[in-house]
């Protein structure tokens, strides 16, 4: 760290304690040549994901984005909020544990449908039907067949 004063590249900490709920830490510094005392802030750089649309286009994650394309596609279901909030949490920690700094639109949308199927079949039919953009009935039935397949066989 350069001193304020004489430009120096040579102090020593004369103090730390942390600040802000934990978040920064506060240092106090002496520089060895001209000894003059300055305070530095010390904290995590927060870079946001962000998501690459199918447009190419970057923009920042949002939770309230994901969140209100779930809860469009349990519109009249009997499915709570909590629940909803709880898979939209897991979908972003899953976004961040899983990707640095960008996650392609595609793969939130995957997670999306994960997180829905465990929830509601029919509020993942529902949202694969928009996400998937079908063009045709056959398409909508290839998505249905797995899950009347599953259901024939005895499992959720």
């Amino acid at each position: 760290m350069k001193c304020l004063r004489c430009k120096q590249d040579n102090d020593r900490v004369v103090d730390s304690r942390t600040a802000a709920d934990g978040t920064v830490i506060r240092r106090r510094r002496e520089c060895l040549a001209c000894f003059l005392r300055y305070t530095t802030y010390e904290r995590i750089e927060d870079t946001p994901l962000r998501v690459i649309k199918k447009s190419g286009e970057r923009v920042r994650f949002e939770r309230e984005r994901v969140l209100a394309g779930m809860i469009r596609a349990c519109e009249k279901l009997p499915i709570k909020i909590e629940d909803l909030e709880a898979a939209t949490a897991r979908v972003e920690a899953r976004c961040q544990e899983e990707y640095d700094r960008e996650v392609d639109s595609s793969v939130i949308g995957s997670m999306v449908m994960e997180e829905l199927r465990k929830l509601h079949q029919v509020a993942y039919v529902r949202f694969a039907s928009v996400y998937r953009e079908f063009k045709d009935v056959s398409q909508f039935l290839d998505e249905l067949r797995p899950i009347l397949e599953s259901e024939k066989d005895g499992r959720p």
